[in-house]
């Protein structure tokens, strides 16, 4: 009996590696958008996928981070300035996209933009802090697609959407968790619109890794930040202890974190040139055996493992 259960479970994996291994034609004809390409996932997939031969279409939020990418990448790889949160810099860039694609359509377009802060405990925040991010990483992505999506409907191409393990499991307050969480709903409701037409959309959801988010100290002044704005009822009851723990925890937490970024990209870039690319990607350690075995565990039981490691507060 077990003999039977193995020999099935190797035939489906046998059959899944196969069926992945296939990678579309003509991939120099193909142009692939890119969002966020400064610095992180973005900068190296726009350079590795222009090493397949692809056309590349990197946007950049700075002219110093676009010219950075440029001397990095072949004559191919071309850059405009994109602010995701600017509605007459999308309708720019996605004419200056059009200009190039043309009648092929665009084949890929990946929404990699993203910002990480503010973040921290839920009562130290404001609505502001909410909207500062959920215009990045969730009201960003939805514009881009929404303004790119005839171009990939046109080549019945792909959209890959980073999302994150936070976008499973939210650890920690702000609105880096739930512009993740809305990530997740909006390229399931895409994906099954979209279906008819052949386009394909894939959700990333990449564990700790270390991106120019975790190099900065954006981290730390943002939490600082928070803190000094906190009313005086506020920081007696979380106590100093509470905040230099979390300076502490934030200071090391490079440390902690997946260097290799390619585990990341490789997925993208699987996404975008696989004749059968899958529904969702998880990557890196820490996600693939913590955080999404985590998501499918009783709600009750995730919230005793995320409290009984987090820092407390002095009067909890």
């Amino acid at each position: 009996m077990w003999l039977y259960f193995v020999v099935l479970v190797g035939l489906y994996y046998l059959l899944r590696w196969y069926r992945e291994r296939q990678v579309v034609s003509h991939l120099q004809d193909k142009y692939v958008f890119i969002t966020g390409c400064d610095s992180g996932f973005g900068n190296l997939l726009a350079r590795q996928l222009d090493m397949r031969g692809l056309r590349v279409l990197a946007a950049c939020l700075t002219e110093k981070g676009a010219e950075q990418l440029r001397n990095k990448a072949s004559e191919r790889l071309e850059t405009v300035i994109l602010d995701v949160t600017n509605t007459e810099s999308i309708a720019a860039a996605t004419q200056w996209v059009k200009e190039r694609v043309g009648d092929r359509g665009l084949w890929g377009l990946v929404n990699n933009a993203g910002i990480a802060v503010p973040c921290g405990p839920t009562e130290w925040m404001n609505k502001q802090d909410y909207v500062k991010i959920l215009e990045v990483n969730l009201l960003g992505v939805i514009e881009v697609t929404l303004s790119m999506l005839s171009l990939v409907k046109k080549a019945r191409g792909r959209v890959v959407n980073v999302s994150s393990v936070m976008g499973r499991v939210a650890i920690f307050g702000g609105g880096y968790c739930i512009s993740k969480f809305g990530i997740e709903a909006f390229s399931d409701s895409l994906r099954r619109d979209l279906s008819c037409f052949g386009v394909k959309v894939a959700i990333i959801e990449p564990g700790f890794f270390y991106t120019g988010l975790i190099q900065s100290d954006s981290l730390l002044v943002s939490f600082k930040e928070l803190w000094n704005k906190a009313s005086s009822e506020i920081k007696e009851t979380y106590g100093e202890e509470f905040l230099a723990s979390y300076l502490k925890l934030f200071a090391t937490l490079p440390q902690k974190c997946t260097k290799n970024l390619f585990l990341v990209t490789d997925c993208m870039e699987h996404a975008l040139i696989a004749h059968h690319p899958r529904t969702r990607y998880t990557a890196g350690w820490d996600a693939k055996l913590v955080y999404l075995p985590m998501s499918y565990l009783p709600t009750s039981l995730v919230d005793a493992i995320v409290n009984w490691t987090s820092i407390k507060p002095a009067k909890a």
